[in-house]
Formats: structure tokens, C-alpha cells, sequence
């Protein structure tokens, strides 16, 4: 036996080990309630739309697509409030060390 037949041996008995996930369409119950959590948080219609449309095909897919969409704009607005906390902050210094010097 070679090498290459080993391999393949190695990675058809972890391939049958491993449950494989199956697609499964989201029903419209769950479409609705995706759509509503979307709507929540006042995303663009473009990705309100995007997410229906995985959700026709995989129901679990499009949760992740609205979680992976969700965290990141977070994380840009959490980045924005310290830009914007750490430019007042640089003011509020600048207005006290000008308050100093003139008294």
C-alpha cells in the first residue's frame, strides 16, 4: 500500500467519524423571527434581503450571516465611541492646560 492510498484511508475514516451537516431551509416562522431580530438593529435593506435568501436554503447559515453582520457592526460603533471619547478627552485637556495658562 502507498503513501497516497494511506492518506486516503486516513481521511475517509475521519470524513465517516465526523457528522456532516445538512442544509435545512428555515421554515417561515423563522424567517419571520430573522427578519424581526434584523429589524431590531436598523440594518441596510440589502442585508435584510440577503439573509432571507440564504435562510430559503440553510436556515443555520443565515442566523450566522445576521450574528457575523450584527458583531461586526458593533464592534465599528464600539470603535467609534472611543475615537470620538478620546477626542473629547483631548479637548477637555487642551481647554484645561489653555484655562491654566491664563490664570
Amino acid at each position: 500500500m502507498n503513501y497516497s492510498a494511506m492518506q486516503n484511508i486516513q481521511v475517509s475514516q475521519q470524513l465517516s467519524s465526523e457528522p456532516l451537516e445538512m442544509a435545512v431551509a428555515a421554515t417561515e416562522i423563522d424567517s419571520v423571527m430573522l427578519a424581526e431580530k434584523l429589524t431590531e438593529y436598523e440594518v441596510p435593506l440589502k442585508v435584510l434581503l440577503q439573509a432571507l435568501a440564504i435562510a430559503a436554503y440553510d436556515g443555520a447559515a443565515a442566523i450566522r450571516y445576521a450574528e457575523q453582520y450584527l458583531n461586526k457592526r458593533n464592534k465599528q460603533k464600539q470603535i467609534l465611541l472611543r475615537s470620538f471619547s478620546n477626542a473629547r478627552r483631548k479637548r477637555f485637556l487642551q481647554k484645561q492646560n489653555f484655562f491654566s495658562l491664563t490664570n
